[in-house]
C-alpha cells in the first residue's frame, strides 16, 4: 500500500503539471482578463534585467513549474515502481515527497486557485501515508 500511495500521490502532481504545461502554451487560460495587463506585461520588464519582459518571464515560469512537478514524477513514479527499496531504505526518498508536497500546498494555498490546491493536498495524503507505512 506505501508504495501505491506514493504513484497515485505521483500521478495526481504529474498530471496537474501536465494540464499545467498544455495550459500555458496552448490556451489563453492563463492570460488576464483585461488585454491591457497582458499589453503592459509585455512591454516592461523586470528590475532585475532588460533583456526579458514580465510576459515572458510569466510564460517561462508557469512552464518551469509545470516542468518541475513533471520531472518529479517522472523520477519518483518509475522509482517507486522498480526500485522502492531504494525508497524504503532512504529517509531522504521516503520523506521529501512530504516536504515538496507541504510547501506546493502552502503555495497553492497562498497564490493559486482551489482545483491545484485539492489536488496537491490529495497528493500530499498520499506521501503522508506512504511515509506513516514505510517508517511505522
Amino acid at each position: 500500500m506505501d508504495q501505491v500511495l506514493l504513484v497515485a500521490g505521483f500521478t495526481v502532481l504529474g498530471l496537474l503539471g501536465a494540464i499545467h504545461l498544455i495550459y500555458t502554451f496552448l490556451t489563453d487560460k492563463f492570460s488576464p482578463h483585461d488585454a491591457t495587463v497582458a499589453d503592459a506585461m509585455k512591454s516592461t520588464s523586470p528590475r532585475l534585467t532588460k533583456d526579458t519582459s514580465m510576459w515572458n518571464a510569466w510564460v517561462g515560469f508557469n512552464a518551469s513549474h509545470s516542468l518541475g512537478l513533471m520531472l518529479l514524477s517522472a523520477t519518483y513514479i518509475p522509482l517507486t515502481l522498480c526500485h522502492f527499496e531504494a525508497v524504503e531504505s532512504s529517509l531522504w526518498f521516503s520523506i521529501l515527497p512530504v516536504a515538496a508536497g507541504s510547501i506546493y500546498l502552502c503555495l497553492a494555498y497562498r497564490y493559486w486557485f482551489k482545483i491545484p490546491f485539492w489536488g496537491i493536498l490529495v497528493a500530499l495524503v498520499c506521501f503522508v501515508g506512504s511515509a506513516l507505512l514505510i517508517h511505522v
